[in-house]
């Protein structure tokens, strides 16, 4: 999810689009080892985008 998107999120959207990174997460290593993965760069990228929400959460709430 791109900044400018996040910015214009309520604190519960944005809870809740961290729960959902977070399950794609989970769901990804599930898949890791079943040797499902191709593109490993996933990791990374969702990854940054659960630290990008946790600090406009952060953000909002101070």
């Amino acid at each position: 999810m791109k900044k400018e998107d996040l910015k214009k999120l309520s604190e519960t959207e944005i809870n809740k689009e961290l729960k959902q990174l977070k399950k794609e997460i989970f769901d990804l290593r599930l898949s890791l080892d079943g040797g499902e993965v191709k593109d490993y760069s996933q990791f990374g990228k969702i990854r940054k985008n659960i630290a990008r929400c946790l600090t406009f959460l952060r953000q909002k709430q101070s």
